[in-house]
């Protein structure tokens, strides 16, 4: 259902079901757009970019240890 939505989304959802679906090279090539539009954004925004994307790790970072450390 919700793959369904964000498959409908006009640029990303392509990809995204290419990188899912496809194959080892799609799965490659959408991991490298990923990085060029981080860098894009980095060379455009500058410090901010790098410091968003780790601010938003973190909580994900606790849920993982927290999962760890539960066995």
């Amino acid at each position: 259902m919700l793959s369904t939505i964000i498959y409908r989304v006009p640029v990303f959802g392509w990809m995204l079901k290419e990188a899912v679906q496809g194959s080892a090279t799609a799965k490659v090539l959408f991991i490298l757009n990923l990085l060029m539009v981080w860098i894009l954004a980095i060379v455009t925004f500058g410090y901010p970019a790098i410091i968003i994307p780790a601010l938003t790790a973190v909580p994900l970072m606790f849920i993982m240890l927290i999962l760890i450390t539960m066995g």
